[in-house]
């Protein structure tokens, strides 16, 4: 398969190259269409107790979602500013979509105790679609902010999901706006040349374009997450770069091999052996980050779902551009892009052998062998080490969070800080709504109103006799005192006809969504990359290794994120402070992408080890070889991701800081202690059994296993026909 896409590379690249051209134009100029179709919501669960009943209660009321204004000033009493806010609601009433909103002077408790701020609730129609719902919202958001008397603030409801997923674009487009150029700069000084940097950043645009067709496609079936869109262009500018990076380098290195051969001839078989070699680990790379990202799927999450949809298409994408269309523009341009060891005329490199192949990876080969020489010593010190990172994951905790996640320049945040400041706590906290059905034995809605930790409770009867209870809990929408309600009150009923909604009940609907389906999950994640890696590898141990390595790595990185920002140990460096939980979005996506990432570095090492594995049977050679011959690759790669990951801490959205803070730690705890330390401390310990595999084993492997494949650039007879042209390697038994 990689020797017939190396043969059209080369016989065919403008066709190549023609193809992508399309793709690109269909996903920028009908695959954006997906930015109409999103959702910002992300902790429903379809099916589950919170969702039904909340569909129930719409159709038992006539009101709809609510947000809230606040208007604060020296004295909200004052005659002009109580005239604007008569006025504002007089209109806001006559507005298509409106049910319903008091006025703040005569209601009690919306006016602040100290006479400085007053609350504006409005609550929508029910049964408004969404279209109907965000004009409603729109319409009368924009009429309080007229009000000029004071300081206004609009949030809340239906509004605070949109700003927080408007603030999340923001500092992704802002990430995006410093990274590419960073990152074109750091390619720069790796190639020395504008061409072989550029070419990584034509991969990242085509692969973020086909990632946005498929996008679209998807949404035709299920809901997409607005932040679908970001993992999008985060992971696929990252990814990109991995890939074209680890192909142009070995382009480059087989350039410099190709002496004595024409120059259209050694492009050609260099293009060849690219792909044979590195596009044998590209692949394999993208099908396991692909398989580690798809694990989210396994969830009922619209969130999650499209999260995994997300990423795991932009990850094929990216392998399938570094597959075709890259080798097509190295077989057009690759003449001149000069070899490695050969100095540039124009720009320095950072990266560039000094001498001989084996003088090049000098610093790589010392990490290996002062590993290899005293592995149980580095073994044990790099595990206490990630242990002692991992040890705050334990207690980690995620809620739906509040607008306490959002910078204070926000609206939202404003409001929040308003309302804190002039009101008591619990003034805006969402209540626990439990719909108390007919024939419900008394006894049991007494015991439900004198739960611990209900601040308040109001009752309605609705039209069908149904009792809607209001428990206001104590602290946040989602605390503890909010969560703990939910579950208790469920444990209180039995089989009798209550259900329970709300913010807090979908939180602990999503939690236990997680605690049912991710062992699921991971342990298929973790089969198939079994799998794949023995495909890989040919051995039995070194999956095992691989995935304990990786799972170390990740818990460390978790760990951090655990204590700065749920903990709020130097939270504010970041621009956010302790929340007392992580965002629900960020845990599930570190996992996937930084496990996925994890495994891409670790199977960039482990081509190089296997390669001199095949060739010499040499363990110790293979380990130290391995690293040297990888280490430079990993490196630049790690450089650059935790670049484009570390761009997203340039906001102050509290979710995108713990997804980029989280995915940095990873990938440069990965690409340094893990891969430079524990990786040939490991191998040196398992010695020749690192590539062993049973017998029945080994022959599956033989049988079915990709294997290198390289023919000779103008070969023109398909490969697996006998031609003695063609070189196949075949592994020495350990």
């Amino acid at each position: 398969m990689l020797a017939a896409l190396a043969r059209t590379a080369t016989r065919r690249p403008k066709t190549v190259v023609l193809v992508w051209l399309l793709l690109l134009v269909l996903g920028f100029g009908f695959g954006t269409r997906v930015f109409g179709d999103l959702t910002s919501s992300v902790e429903d669960v379809p099916g589950s107790e919170s969702v039904v009943a909340a569909e129930r209660l719409d159709e038992l009321t006539p009101y709809g979602d609510d947000f809230n204004a606040v208007v604060s000033g020296p004295a909200v009493d004052a005659p002009r500013l109580r005239a604007q806010v008569g006025d504002a609601i007089a209109e806001v009433r006559r507005q298509p979509g409106i049910a319903h909103v008091p006025d703040p002077y005569t209601t009690r408790g919306l006016v602040a105790g100290d006479g400085k701020a007053l609350l504006i609730p409005v609550t929508l129609k029910g049964g408004l679609d969404d279209d109907a719902e965000e004009e409603a919202t729109g319409d009368a958001a924009d009429r309080i902010r007229e009000i000029t008397a004071g300081d206004v603030a609009v949030s809340g409801g239906p509004l605070l999901g949109e700003q927080m997923g408007g603030r999340a674009q923001e500092d992704v487009a802002r990430a995006e706006l410093i990274t590419l150029p960073a990152v074109l700069l750091v390619l720069l000084l790796i190639f020395g040349g504008l061409r072989a940097a550029g070419l990584p950043l034509l991969v990242t645009v085509s692969g973020v374009a086909g990632a946005f067709l498929t996008l679209y496609g998807f949404s035709q079936f299920t809901e997409i997450s607005v932040y679908a869109v970001q993992i999008v262009t985060m992971l696929g500018l990252g990814l990109a770069v991995d890939y074209a990076l680890l192909m142009v380098i070995r382009f480059r290195e087989e350039r410099g091999k190709a002496e004595g051969r024409g120059k259209a001839e050694g492009v050609a078989q260099a293009v060849h052996t690219t792909v044979a070699h590195a596009g044998r680990t590209v692949l394999f790379s993208g099908l396991t980050v692909a398989i580690s990202l798809s694990g989210l799927v396994w969830f009922p999450s619209p969130f999650l779902r499209s999260m995994g949809l997300a990423a795991s298409a932009v990850v094929v994408v990216d392998m399938l551009a570094a597959l075709t269309l890259l080798p097509a523009l190295l077989a057009l341009f690759g003449g001149r892009i000069a070899p490695a060891g050969t100095k540039s005329r124009t720009r320095k490199q950072l990266w560039r052998p000094r001498g001989s192949a084996a003088e090049s990876g000098a610093f790589f080969a010392r990490l290996a062998l002062f590993s290899a020489r005293r592995p149980v010593a580095v073994a044990t010190t790099v595990v206490a080490v990630l242990t002692l990172l991992a040890l705050p994951a334990f207690g980690m905790r995620i809620n739906i969070g509040d607008a306490r996640q959002l910078p204070h320049d926000t609206e939202a945040r404003q409001l929040y800080d308003t309302v804190r400041e002039h009101y008591p706590a619990g003034a805006d906290t969402d209540p626990v709504k439990v719909l108390v059905g007919a024939g419900t034995d008394p006894g049991t809605v007494a015991g439900i109103r004198a739960l611990p930790g209900i601040r308040s409770a109001d009752s309605e009867r609705l039209p069908d006799g149904t009792v809607l209870l209001q428990l206001t809990p104590k602290g946040s929408v989602d605390g503890p005192d909010a969560t703990r309600i939910v579950e208790q009150v469920r444990d209180l009923r039995g089989d009798e006809p209550v259900r329970v909604t709300g913010n807090a009940a979908g939180l602990v609907d999503f939690r236990s969504m997680l605690a049912e389906r991710a062992p699921w999950a991971v342990l298929t994640v973790l089969v198939a990359l079994f799998a794949l890696l023995f495909a890989f590898t040919g051995s039995l141990l070194l999956p095992l290794r691989t995935l304990a390595t990786t799972l170390l790595s990740l818990g460390a990185a978790l760990g951090v994120v655990v204590w700065v920002f749920q903990d709020g140990h130097w939270a504010g460096l970041l621009g956010s402070e302790g929340l007392g939980a992580l965002s629900l979005t960020a845990p599930p996506l570190i996992i996937a992408i930084a496990f996925g990432l994890a495994m891409d570095y670790e199977l960039f090492i482990l081509s190089r080890m296997r390669e001199t594995w095949l060739e010499t049977g040499d363990h110790r050679a293979a380990t130290v070889e391995g690293l040297r011959r990888s280490g430079r690759v990993v490196s630049c790669a790690a450089l650059l991701l935790a670049i484009v990951f570390g761009g997203f801490m340039t906001g102050g959205f509290a979710p995108i800081l713990q997804i980029g803070l989280g995915l940095t730690l990873a990938v440069l705890i990965d690409a340094t202690l893990v891969r430079m330390f524990l990786v040939p401390a490991t191998m040196t310990l398992l010695g020749r059994r690192a590539w062993w595999a049973p017998a029945r084993m080994r022959r599956l492997h033989e049988r079915y296993g990709l294997r290198e494949e390289v023919p000779v650039a103008d070969d023109p007879v398909p490969v697996g026909q006998g031609d003695d042209r063609t070189v196949r390697q075949a592994p020495p038994s350990p």
